[in-house]
């Protein structure tokens, strides 16, 4: 009986014996919660989609704060030429894709044909190669009509343009979702904060060394077609798309980017950017699809 007592009674003998077993028990579940947290964490740095507002906020949090959008809404609606500028130019001023270039009338005589309503229609919504609204969804259709109108002039189209004060209160209604929709996209990047630190921390002291933006300049020059694979141009963040281009070198990636190719322009068609602001937007493309 005394034996078949001892092999029942608990191995807990003394206070420092339970106090070393809760402490046990509670290292041991904080470590399981850490390795579920990496876990889930690290699916969703590799997450990969086509929305390159998502793309955005997971590669480089501090770049999707588009300050510049809600400071540019304020001071008012754009003209035709600041659109064309923004969103058009990258593929209209090389003729990129097959895009009808800026003054070329040959060129645009059979769409001005069409009309002023169906070349807004096409510019809003896409058509071949070309995104909607020119890949930039924050523009307003009275923007996008008179970029249109801005390139059919160009050509000798005889469209009326729009004038700015019709589409002050268009313009001015998305302002305050904008306003609303800033917490909403700041929040769960401060909650990513850890996971989203690694890899925008690579492009930071290149950034820093030579005071070039690489995504400012992706943005201005490189997304109209990359975000969204324009005429075969690899998605950015696509790693299947961007490793045998990658394997061929960053040198001869950046040559490419500045010279062009096939149906990439030269420069994404903004010859006034230097050489070094051209590598540094390869740089991030680079860093998004490792």
């Amino acid at each position: 009986m005394s034996d078949a007592h001892e092999e029942h009674e608990s191995f807990i003998k003394t206070p420092k014996q339970l106090a070393a077993v809760v402490v046990l028990s509670f290292v041991v579940f904080v470590g399981i919660a850490v390795l579920v947290a990496q876990f889930v964490l690290s699916g969703y740095k590799g997450l990969d989609t086509a929305n390159p507002e998502i793309i955005a906020a997971g590669i480089q949090p501090v770049a999707r704060v588009e300050l510049g959008e809600a400071d540019s809404a304020a001071a008012g609606p754009k003209t035709g030429v600041q659109v064309y500028k923004a969103a058009c130019a990258a593929c209209h001023d090389a003729g990129a894709a097959g895009a009808p270039k800026l003054g070329d009338s040959a060129g645009w005589a059979s769409r001005i044909a069409t009309g002023l309503e169906a070349l807004v229609h096409s510019a809003v919504n896409g058509k071949g190669a070309m995104p909607a609204k020119g890949g930039n969804a924050a523009l307003t259709e009275a923007e996008i009509t008179r970029a249109v109108v801005y390139m059919a002039n160009e050509a000798g189209g005889k469209f009326a343009e729009p004038k700015l004060e019709e589409a002050a209160p268009a313009a001015a209604a998305p302002a305050a979702p904008a306003a609303m929709e800033v917490p909403a996209i700041a929040a769960p990047a401060y909650d990513d904060a850890p996971v989203a630190a690694a890899p925008a921390a690579a492009p930071a002291p290149a950034a820093a060394a030579t005071g070039i933006d690489g995504q400012a300049v992706y943005n201005k020059a490189c997304a109209a077609c990359h975000a969204m694979g324009v005429a075969g141009a690899p998605k950015f963040g696509d790693k299947g798309q961007w490793a045998p281009r990658i394997a061929t070198g960053l040198d001869s990636m950046v040559a490419n980017a500045i010279k062009g190719k096939g149906a990439m322009p030269a420069k994404g068609g903004n010859p006034a950017l230097k050489d070094a602001e051209i590598k540094a937007a390869v740089e991030v493309m680079v860093a998004a699809a490792k």
